[in-house]
């Protein structure tokens, strides 16, 4: 087996190169400026994937981690901690294998096995949430492999543990990976589980970067105040420093049950109501290509695409791209 370590020729989905380990998602330094509970989480690869081609009939991964908590209730191995493999097709972006048998925090195991010879090219997802020290490829002797890089500007999401992953099976069924292979796109994801609150801190990191478009999904963590408090300036600093950039809001995603739980139906109806009233003064305000998504239906309407209510499963991420995707199409 030839082992190719993913740090020659770089990864997708890292904003930053001045990071303190190569798989961080800020620079090393905003740990003085973001909370420290955003900067402890930036330390996943969330969202990260590198591309290559071969023409192997198998392909390996070894991968160390940080953490032996390869897991979490409701969070599979293979969404935590694992790799995902997909190759192109004439049909767009197709899944071939996955890293799903993680037992602790070195891992190596078989991809993909049994494939017919043929060059394809590869798309590799990293963990979402279990912190990555290295990442290699394996093909066996003979087989061909070229390292492949894009240079098209990224989607960049900013949100809370929805957008960080919780609770997918596997890297590539999350809304923002599922988005980036529709758009054939690479993606940034700035989720932070629990933490996604548009502190200006956060503005100012977003602002550095060289966006396609700017999706924020921080209502969820939010309360009505943080949404009267922050959305308008936030939004103000972006377009301010990015005059060009299309940003889209997302709106409140209702929990599948609250329907039944009136406060906390009272509660998302209020951030809802104050969300889209942000948006309406941003407009008025003469904020140009400031896009808006109702987040009624994120999950769709038979409330069953979330394990505990607020973290979608794979059908609830798929629900989640299919009413985003209308709305990046035209401007990504």
């Amino acid at each position: 087996m030839n082992w190719h370590n993913i740090r020659e020729w770089g990864i997708e989905g890292k904003g930053w190169t001045d990071t303190e380990r190569y798989y961080d998602r800020l620079p090393a330094r905003a740990r003085a400026s973001v909370p420290e509970a955003v900067w402890d989480l930036s330390h996943s690869a969330t969202g990260m994937a590198t591309l290559f081609e071969s023409d192997a009939a198998e392909i390996w991964g070894r991968w160390a981690m940080e953490s032996e908590e390869y897991n979490e209730p409701n969070f599979p191995a293979a969404g935590f901690s694992g790799l995902d493999l997909y190759t192109w097709t004439k049909k767009g972006w197709r899944w071939v294998g996955a890293g799903h048998e993680v037992k602790g925090a070195k891992h190596e195991q078989a991809i993909a096995r049994e494939m017919t010879p043929k060059r394809r090219k590869y798309l590799l997802y990293l963990p979402l949430r279990n912190p990555v020290e290295s990442v290699e490829i394996g093909v066996p002797d003979g087989a061909s492999f070229t390292p492949i890089t894009r240079k098209q500007k990224p989607v960049v999401f900013y949100g809370t543990s929805i957008v960080h992953g919780a609770y997918a099976s596997r890297p590539g069924t999350i809304h923002t990976a599922v988005l980036g292979r529709w758009l054939n796109r690479p993606t940034l994801n700035l989720g932070f589980s629990g933490n996604a609150r548009m502190e200006p801190a956060l503005a100012e990191l977003l602002a550095e970067l060289e966006a396609k478009v700017y999706v924020l999904d921080c209502v969820p963590n939010m309360s009505a105040d943080h949404v009267r408090e922050r959305v308008i300036p936030f939004v103000q600093h972006l377009r301010k420093a990015r005059p060009k950039t299309p940003i889209v809001l997302v709106g409140e995603r209702p929990y599948t049950n609250s329907w039944i739980r009136h406060a906390l139906l009272r509660d998302e109806k209020e951030r809802a109501r104050e969300y889209l009233r942000a948006f309406k003064k941003l407009q008025a305000a003469g904020i140009k290509d400031l896009h808006y998504i109702d987040g009624t239906n994120l999950f769709g309407d038979d409330n069953e695409a979330a394990p505990d209510g607020s973290h979608p499963t794979d059908l609830g991420y798929r629900r989640m791209a299919e009413v985003m995707y209308p709305v990046l199409k035209k401007i990504a």
